[in-house]
């Protein structure tokens, strides 16, 4: 796989980051499509750099979209080896993007939507250093489906981070049950994990969910201090 690239902001306080934000976005969109939610977060998180990488393949159900990993819906162990296989770039990127802006490993935070969330919480819970924390809107935590593969997938977990997910009661694509499953099987390998459902709501992200995200980072970069 191609090296990733992708959107980026300076922090707005106008001096060296001292936080890195990197959004992950869902399949079949780009990084253009999160990078607006960093806009959003400046004005709380002026120190805070924002990227938005693309991923790494064209999305075979959206031409002008891209994918972290394909998706047939016919096998229940694609999604896990999905996040395996696209791990390494995603991976090699967070070290690149750390070096670009010269930052601490530990003043890294992971955000996702849909597919990115699944991204997010396989990599960031994988690192040698965690992340300051983990946001996903609307995804899952991957395992796989046979339970003893699966209890060795826990046991992988090197990272600890307080992770926030956040489902819409309406979602139609991943229902809102993936986010129950997702906090026992977290909380199962010792990750500190807080949720939010957002009544209403389908396979997106409300504004309710944007002030809680934003405020979780707030509140993870201020313990890192």
């Amino acid at each position: 796989m191609a090296a990733l690239d992708g959107p980026r902001l300076e922090p707005r306080a106008g001096g060296p980051a001292r936080e890195l934000v990197v959004f992950l976005h869902g399949y079949g969109a780009d990084g253009n499509d999160l990078i607006a939610i960093g806009r959003e977060w400046q004005a709380l998180l002026p120190d805070a750099a924002f990227v938005s990488p693309h991923a790494p393949e064209p999305c075979g159900g959206a031409p002008m979209g891209r994918q972290w990993f394909g998706l047939t819906f016919r096998d229940p162990d694609e999604r896990w080896r999905g996040v395996t296989r696209a791990a390494p770039v995603l991976d090699a990127f967070l070290d690149a993007e750390l070096a670009r802006w010269k930052g601490a490993p530990e003043n890294l935070a992971l955000v996702g939507f849909s597919q990115g969330t699944m991204m997010a919480l396989h990599v960031g819970l994988r690192r040698k250093m965690g992340p300051a924390a983990i946001v996903g809107y609307s995804g899952l935590h991957v395992l796989p489906e046979n339970p003893q593969e699966a209890e060795r997938a826990l046991a992988e977990t090197t990272a600890r981070p307080p992770v926030l997910l956040a489902h819409g009661a309406l979602d139609d694509l991943i229902p809102v049950q993936a986010l129950f499953s997702s906090a026992r099987t977290l909380a199962a390998a010792g990750v500190p994990v807080e949720w939010h459902v957002s009544q209403g709501i389908g396979h997106g992200i409300d504004g309710e969910g944007l002030r809680l995200g934003g405020a979780f980072l707030l509140r993870a970069f201020a313990a890192k201090r």
